[in-house]
């Protein structure tokens, strides 16, 4: 029928076309990512390895690996801990690879990044602040930290900032080792592509740009959004994700090709993205919803609205932005923040085709950043009395603070299709 024949049409031009040379690569990265997250060593397949193989093992490796919102117990608000230190707004944070250092960065021009230990909560470096114009001169920052991103192996930590300077320190020692210039202003995102000291950086001028930091060097820049791009992230494929803001639209950027796909779904201003797995993501935006994305379709797979739901502002219902998300990399367990005084935790169901709310932790502020430890074991929210990109409101009985949140496993046999896959 006429009707049938354009549903199909149109289903066609949501998917993103990929070519048979691009696929199999995806799926021997897939393949491999799999194998690694097994503690297997075996060769990626070739081109003509069985693709029989990969889906015969996919099932068994998703089952046990993927669902982890179903071992995790509801959080204890009494088992969160807060650091204390910042006097301003926390505006971002990562969590060493190892799980055992937080690094945070605040809006506070004299205490503007610290590093903490997890298991003891002390701070153990401050790199003081100081003028605009002097960070040639002193070690920090001289104006609001955006973001921050720390590398895979953990010997790189690089901090972006209002004054459109990207800043490289070394991890372990907290010591600068290099800044880099070239954006036209305020860097709102970074993140390194994992496995390699390759840096992604985003920035208000619209732009991407791509930097090689063990040689200090600037690499390229990526041209497309329309409008400031507010976050950035990235995995171990050549290729990053990004939120443009009031563009309405989060793209896909594959580096050696020079191209990007563009992904429609939000009617605000799209304030957050993060990575899942490979091959999908998930986003938040200023009307309340939450996005979840196939990188494979132009449209979101499933969409929350009003995730944290109204707020009564100045006589008027508005939906609380959505500041912040974080996802467990590779498993269906998602936390997004707002300043609706909880953090939100969520499952990706039906093979990413469903957002499902889980629980509530109570958190009072605005939670700027919000990362899961690699292990799965805690979750850090970075809470400020402001938004990290304005001061439109201010949450007065809010503390400028780092919450470590742990997450508690359920004791529960492995199934049989786990044990069959080990």
């Amino acid at each position: 029928s006429p009707s049938l024949g354009r549903r199909r049409r149109e289903a066609a031009e949501e998917e993103v076309e990929e070519t048979p040379q691009e696929k199999k690569l995806r799926l021997a990265k897939l393949y491999l990512e799999q194998l690694r997250q097994h503690g297997e060593s075996r060769p990626a397949p070739g081109a003509g390895a069985p693709a029989g193989r990969l889906r015969e093992l996919s099932p068994a490796l998703m089952h046990s690996h993927i669902l982890l919102s179903l071992q995790v117990q509801p959080p204890d608000p009494a088992s969160i801990r807060m650091l204390r230190g910042h006097q301003l707004p926390v505006t971002c944070l990562v969590i060493s690879p190892d799980d055992r250092f937080i690094f945070s960065a605040s809006k506070d021009g004299s205490l503007i990044k610290c590093k903490w230990e997890v298991e003891s909560g002390k701070r153990l470096c401050v790199v003081p602040g100081g003028k605009k114009g002097t960070e040639e001169r002193h070690m920090g920052h001289a104006s609001h930290v955006l973001c921050m991103a720390i590398s895979s192996d953990g010997k790189y930590l690089a901090t972006g900032d209002r004054n459109k300077l990207i800043m490289i320190w070394d991890a372990a020692t907290c010591k600068r080792l290099h800044i880099f210039t070239g954006h036209r202003d305020a860097v709102s995102g970074l993140s390194f592509r994992k496995g390699t000291h390759q840096l992604y950086s985003a920035s208000h001028d619209r732009c991407v740009k791509v930097w090689n930091v063990a040689e200090n060097a600037y690499v390229e820049t990526l041209f497309g959004h329309q409008d400031v791009i507010t976050g950035l992230d990235s995995l171990s494929r050549e290729c990053c994700v990004t939120a443009g803001g009031r563009d309405g639209t989060v793209r896909l950027w594959k580096i050696p090709e020079e191209s990007q796909l563009v992904f429609y779904g939000h009617q605000g201003s799209i304030d957050c993205i993060q990575l899942i797995n490979e091959e999908h993501m998930v986003s938040g935006a200023d009307d309340g919803s939450l996005a979840l994305w196939g990188l494979t379709k132009k449209k979101p797979l499933a969409l929350a609205r009003q995730a944290h739901g109204m707020q009564d502002a100045q006589g008027l219902q508005q939906p609380y932005w959505i500041s912040a998300v974080a996802a467990l990399r590779n498993s269906d367990l998602l936390a997004t923040g707002s300043h609706s005084a909880s953090v939100k935790l969520w499952k990706c169901g039906e093979g990413f085709r469903k957002l499902e709310p889980l629980w509530d932790i109570p958190l009072v502020g605005f939670v700027n950043s919000l990362k899961f430890s690699a292990a799965g074991d805690f979750l850090v929210a970075g809470l400020g009395q402001e938004h990290r990109l304005g001061r439109w409101w201010r949450v007065k009985e809010a503390k400028n603070s780092i919450c470590i949140i742990p997450l508690k496993r359920r004791a529960a046999a492995p199934s049989p299709e786990a044990r069959d896959s080990l």
